[in-house]
């Protein structure tokens, strides 16, 4: 029997033996032929190996080489906090911080001597958006809420998790350029309709805005978003390759199934500023819903373009709000050349357009969104300081998600069933658990939003100012934000309004 068990084991391993040995001169002919790389055309078979550890080098470096802090673009550190948050472990750490506080753009908050008691906070404030303007306006509860990621960017169970937990912590869903999909709505959440400029899911056959999709959409949503442009890629349209173009996800959008789906890089029927504020006044009109801007920004011109425009032609023309996206946002895929390189950090983009509206007397009338990698709580109470009204986060809430930084988003095989349309990826991703840890993110982040404020001896979060953080500059010494972006003159006035 034994005899029998070694003669077919040395069988099989002969027959092994031959396929790799096949395969392997299979490789060796197919490498020294093909014209396109010189070293496999040099060094056939071995110079695979220089390609396989170039495309597995970012994970090598992310899992073994690299420190806590030094990872891009979300180091492991801040991925692992918002793990811990979402999970609802807490934020508490031992024995000091691995955060370089020396190093030029670190964000330091100053503590008030006698931080608030316990009895004396107060519960942060919603805020209204539209009121006085919009037959409907809409009631914003959270600071934090989720930013635009379409359906077809990701998949049908996460955009399900994001509407369950968006509604069990009291804060918005942004739909993303891909149209309102029954998932959105299934959790019953507070839902900000993005208007891109290819129109998704409110176009009519000729791919132009649908003034009776409007008004049926006006029925589901809270607001609409104008999308002028996107921190990834401002100056190009979205791109939805055609292999994650599914049938639904065609039908919901208005376009043919199983081919690219590809933005214009522009709306086509707004050119201009005036004809950005008519686009703003008809809808709001139409729908009876407030109405804002998303974008990205690359200068001043635009915003104060904008300011002049309002100022010139009346309140009733201003946008609901402004959703300011830096230019280190990128939740999908975009060009690298202008993820790299295109519109200015939320940092820089911020103050200046809270400033130019705090000049043109328009603060009290435009709500202010901020986003652009402002995934922990830190991050958030800054752009609070600096003069935003709310933050928008998308890849915070995919690390809540379960999202690993596996940076395959455009590919279709996002291991952890985010942003694939694999149904045996998706698996992995249970609606049921994933919609606590996202409601746990909101709330967590809320929470420590105030934890901040209450350190320095603020009641509520919406009472930091510019004077409550420092920014560390090139010599290793911290400079006050309101040196740095001193408030315009109308500051004061309009504050004690």
């Amino acid at each position: 029997m034994a005899g029998m068990l070694g003669v077919v084991s040395y069988g099989l391993g002969t027959v092994v033996g031959f396929i790799v040995i096949g395969v392997l001169v299979f490789w060796f002919i197919q490498d020294v032929t093909q014209k396109k790389h010189a070293v496999l055309r040099n060094y056939p078979v071995v110079g695979r190996l220089r390609y396989f550890f170039e495309k597995q080098g970012e994970y090598f470096r992310q899992y073994l080489f690299m420190n806590d802090r030094e990872e891009l673009p979300f180091n492991r550190s801040a991925r692992s906090w918002v793990y811990r948050l979402a999970k609802a472990e807490g934020g508490i750490i031992g024995f000091g911080s691995t955060n370089n506080t020396n190093e030029p753009g670190s964000i330091l908050f100053v503590n008030a001597p006698y931080p608030v008691l316990e009895e004396d906070r107060l519960p942060t404030p919603s805020l209204v958006i539209g009121e006085g303007y919009a037959r409907a306006p809409f009631e914003a509860k959270s600071i934090v809420n989720i930013s635009g990621m379409s359906f077809g960017a990701i998949s049908a169970p996460a955009v399900r998790s994001l509407s369950h937990g968006a509604a069990l912590a009291g804060c918005w869903m942004d739909t993303g350029e891909g149209g309102l999909s029954p998932y959105h709505v299934e959790g019953g959440c507070d839902i900000i309709m993005q208007i891109g400029t290819a129109k998704y899911g409110i176009r009519d056959r000729d791919g132009k805005l649908s003034a009776e999709r409007a008004k049926e959409l006006a029925q589901q949503v809270k607001a609409f978003e104008i999308k002028l442009s996107q921190g990834a890629k401002p100056g190009k349209g979205g791109v939805l390759p055609a292999g994650k173009v599914t049938a639904e996800i065609a039908r919901i959008r208005g376009i043919p199934a199983h081919q690219d789906s590809i933005s214009p890089n522009r709306h086509r029927d707004i050119a201009n500023v005036n004809e950005l504020l008519d686009k703003v006044a008809y809808l709001r009109d139409l729908t009876g819903r407030p109405v804002g801007v998303k974008t990205a920004i690359g200068g001043w011109q635009f915003i104060n373009e904008l300011c002049e425009a309002i100022n010139r032609r009346g309140l009733e023309y201003a946008p609901d709000f402004l959703a300011i996206d830096g230019g280190e946002g990128g939740s999908g895929a975009a060009p690298q050349a202008l993820m790299d390189h295109m519109a200015l950090p939320i940092a820089e983009a911020l103050p200046r357009v809270v400033d130019a509206l705090i000049e043109s007397g328009l603060r009290q009338r435009i709500r202010v969104i901020a986003a652009g990698k402002l995934i922990t709580s830190a991050r958030a109470a800054w752009a609070l300081c600096v003069g935003a009204d709310f933050v928008n986060t998308a890849r915070g809430f995919m690390f809540s998600l379960g999202c690993i930084q596996a940076l395959r988003c455009h590919q279709n095989s996002c291991p952890t069933g985010v942003t694939t349309h694999d149904k045996r990826l998706q698996r992995g991703l249970v609606v049921e658990e994933k919609r606590l840890r996202v409601a746990q993110y909101a709330t967590g982040m809320n929470r420590e939003i105030d934890m901040i404020a209450h350190s320095c001896g603020c009641r509520q979060a919406r009472e930091l100012r510019r004077e409550h953080v420092r920014v560390v500059q090139s010599a290793g010494q911290s400079v006050a934000l309101n040196i740095l972006y001193p408030y315009p003159e109308a500051a004061s006035k309009l504050r004690a309004a």
